[in-house]
């Protein structure tokens, strides 16, 4: 199963759907609320987002949705990077509520080939994400470090530090 890409296997232009989709839940957008200390009552308090504002009920925060879209690109796009080196733009386009299944893609914008390290590139990459009903709800663009073939191969391989499976010793005396 691929996890990730080196800088070779990127190309200018294709566009990699990343699949599942994750529907949102009260209990997601409550937990990262709560874990990120983010407590504003149009993500916590249904009273008031049903009274007081235009949406009528609780908006997803914009953070987890940006959180879940990247976490699904990793497969696709990140999985083995050295490192993420800049989010050059993030924005939200429209609202998410509790309930909707979140799904993204990625588009290569470019790749530059390291000017200091030969064993890494720099990809630069825009994700969409969609509402089920194909509403466009989030964007961003980042650039990321990865890793080219031959750093893969110099590090050992696909799975550098993975144990090999080893049988268990037989027990002595039965």
């Amino acid at each position: 199963m691929r996890f990730g890409r080196t800088f070779e296997e990127f190309t200018v232009g294709d566009t990699y759907k990343h699949w599942p989709g994750k529907t949102v839940t009260e209990y997601d957008d409550h937990l990262f609320c709560l874990l990120t200390m983010n407590h504003h009552p149009l993500h916590m308090d249904s009273n008031y987002a049903g009274a007081t504002t235009d949406f009528g009920k609780n908006v997803v925060v914009g953070n987890y949705v940006y959180s879940l879209l990247l976490g699904m690109s990793v497969p696709d796009v990140s999985g083995k990077a050295i490192a993420n080196l800049e989010i050059e733009s993030l924005r939200h386009v429209a609202p998410t509520f509790h309930g909707d299944t979140l799904y993204g893609e990625t588009t290569v914008l470019d790749k530059t080939p390291s000017r200091s390290r030969s064993d890494r590139g720099i990809v630069h990459v825009e994700t969409k994400g969609y509402k089920q009903d194909g509403t466009l709800v989030c964007v961003f663009r980042r650039k990321v470090m990865v890793p080219t073939q031959a750093y893969i191969e110099e590090r050992g391989g696909e799975q550098p530090g993975r144990p090999a499976l080893r049988e268990p010793e037989p027990k002595g005396g039965r």
